[in-house]
């Protein structure tokens, strides 16, 4: 039998296997919402996995092995959750802030600093260590800072800072 064929049925068994989801080195840093997300996302899957499992032979089982490696990847981030307390002090940009900043061409914008599985840039929520949130980590109001992306550096001027969005 050729050597081709048998690569070939190895690399079939392992294309059932998903690929695992990467876990960040950084800090686990979580707002409490994004705490609760975190433990909606794990019971949810559980609940999938269970579903699946009552099936016995008729389950999916790429399904199944797709569920076990989200329940790896949520169980693990949950283990490592720190849960940052709410913001009081709106002095200095820390995570759960609400930012409103400025930019060079006198756009005006509003994010929240939160943590990595809780970011969606399209409702301004802002991973903490992603380019902007370090930019902005720290700041005060009056502030200027520089955001560095690949497309150049922009200069941000921190116009607020709260605890709730406005």
């Amino acid at each position: 039998m050729s050597r081709a064929f048998v690569n070939e049925d190895q690399a079939a068994a392992q294309a059932s296997q998903p690929v695992e989801r990467q876990v960040s080195t950084l800090p686990n840093y979580v707002t409490e919402s994004g705490m609760a997300q975190l433990r909606a996302r794990a019971e949810e899957l559980r609940a999938l996995h269970l579903e699946q499992s009552a099936m016995g032979e008729r389950a999916d089982r790429q399904a199944v092995a797709d569920l076990e490696r989200d329940l790896r990847y949520y169980n693990q981030r949950l283990q490592s959750a720190k849960v940052v307390p709410p913001v009081r002090d709106v002095q200095n940009v820390q995570i759960g802030s609400w930012v409103s900043y400025a930019d060079e061409q006198g756009v005006h914008r509003q994010v929240c600093l939160v943590g990595e599985d809780q970011a969606d840039v399209g409702v301004g929520l802002i991973n903490w260590a992603s380019p902007l949130g370090r930019a902005l980590m720290g700041a005060r109001v009056g502030d200027e800072v520089t955001w560095q992306r690949p497309a150049g550096d922009q200069l941000l001027e921190i116009l607020a800072i709260s605890a709730t969005p406005d």
